[in-house]
């Protein structure tokens, strides 16, 4: 892996929220549900559900990185999951930070199939080796990717959060 690394930042990721946005509405897709896999599309889905007037969001817990390119051999969907009947009938939009190997957008895809009325997904990044190509993507890299939401050690008592 390249030591080079894109770097996102607040700002860009607002940006980025918007123009996703503005993306999914010239498409005609008017999602009923934003399903954000949590952690990396939480904060995606989010400001997708204020920038597309959506207000049923929903989150699916999925582990599959452990670090830094390490990552399970496939990953798990950790409870609680939406019961899927919740989804039935509706038109729903899923959100991640980054489609890498996208196993992990294509076992959340599978999970609403034959449940949901149409599912589409939607990244800040895709890289090409995504087994599943987003509907929708603000930038394709080869890249690492620093999310300005990762890149700092998590806060520990006593430390001082700069």
């Amino acid at each position: 892996m390249s030591s080079e690394r894109e770097v996102l930042t607040y700002e860009m990721f607002g940006t980025a929220t918007r123009e996703l946005a503005q993306e999914v509405a010239d498409s005609g897709f008017a999602p009923d549900m934003i399903l954000s896999i949590a952690r990396g599309g939480l904060a995606l889905g989010m400001g997708l559900g204020y920038a597309l007037g959506v207000k049923n969001l929903s989150v699916i817990n999925v582990e599959f990185y452990t670090g830094v390119d390490q990552r399970l051999d496939v990953p798990i969907m950790l409870p609680p999951t939406p019961a899927r009947v919740d989804l039935s009938g509706l038109t729903v939009l899923i959100a991640d930070d980054v489609a890498d190997t996208g196993r992990t957008l294509e076992l959340v895809h599978q999970f609403c199939e034959g449940h949901v009325l149409e599912a589409r997904t939607v990244v800040i990044y895709e890289k090409p080796q995504s087994v599943i190509k987003p509907d929708y993507a603000w930038r394709r890299t080869e890249q690492w990717i620093d999310f300005p939401w990762s890149v700092l050690p998590p806060v520990v008592p006593g430390a001082l959060a700069h």
